[in-house]
């Protein structure tokens, strides 16, 4: 259930899921009943979605029922912060928050450091995106603004294989599991994706690089680790 602080901000509420949980509905519903309740004009409410997400348009939150909202499409952290501080908005939505993969110089998300300027100035900010990727790994800087978030809220999919509730984004590539090592990013719907639970969920391939670079434990330009494994240390029980 949505808590809409008492006062105007600041609030970070961080909605995260997998791909068909219904993120960018809540988002919608979440406009229009501010709009209703509270009398916020468009003046007073900025809704936002990364310029990545070009499925159903690019000036709109579309959800996979059907439903939308205008929105403007930003393509960096930056752009997000300029147009929010030329526009004056108190409350600010945004959709697809783990595609804002740009970083500042020392390697940390510019996402979250905006956000966190937004927050010092008042606003009551609503950020939706996937927190995980296709391969189960933190997604983007969706981990970091989760830990910042005063309000998370989780929504789940079901399983397309087994109906179990789903936390997971599943990628195809002709209809099968797609590789560990596949690009990151790769816009897509029904087409390419479906919601699968922990049971379910496949990626083929060895998630070690993968993980080394989604933790930033190994730069792209450093080789691969030896695949010798060391042994482990043995421990003796004390005499």
């Amino acid at each position: 259930m949505l808590q809409i602080p008492d006062r105007q901000g600041p609030w970070l509420t961080v909605v995260s899921g997998p791909m068909f949980a219904g993120k960018s509905e809540f988002l919608i519903t979440l406009y229009h009943g501010l709009r209703e309740s509270r009398g916020w004009g468009s003046g007073y409410i900025g809704v936002y979605k990364h310029a990545l997400d070009k499925r159903y348009g690019e000036g709109e939150i579309v959800s996979h029922t059907g439903k939308r909202i205008p929105a403007i499409p930003v393509g960096s952290a930056e752009e997000l912060y300029a147009r929010i501080r030329s526009r004056g908005e108190r409350v600010v939505l945004v959709d697809e928050g783990q595609f804002f993969l740009d970083t500042d110089s020392d390697g940390s998300f510019a996402f979250v450091r905006v956000i966190s300027h937004l927050l010092g100035r008042g606003l009551w900010i609503v950020v939706a995106g996937l927190d995980k990727d296709f391969r189960g790994l933190p997604f983007g800087p969706m981990a970091d603004l989760l830990a910042l978030a005063d309000e998370r809220i989780s929504l789940f999919a079901r399983c397309a294989v087994c109906g179990a509730p789903a936390t997971f984004t599943q990628r195809l590539v002709d209809g099968k599991p797609a590789r560990a090592d596949e690009p990151l990013l790769l816009v897509g719907a029904e087409e390419v994706y479906e919601p699968r639970c922990r049971r379910c969920h496949r990626v083929e391939g060895s998630l070690r690089s993968a993980k080394s670079f989604a933790f930033g434990l190994r730069k792209p330009e450093e080789p691969e680790p030896s695949s010798v494994e060391e042994e482990a240390p043995s421990f003796q029980r004390p005499r």
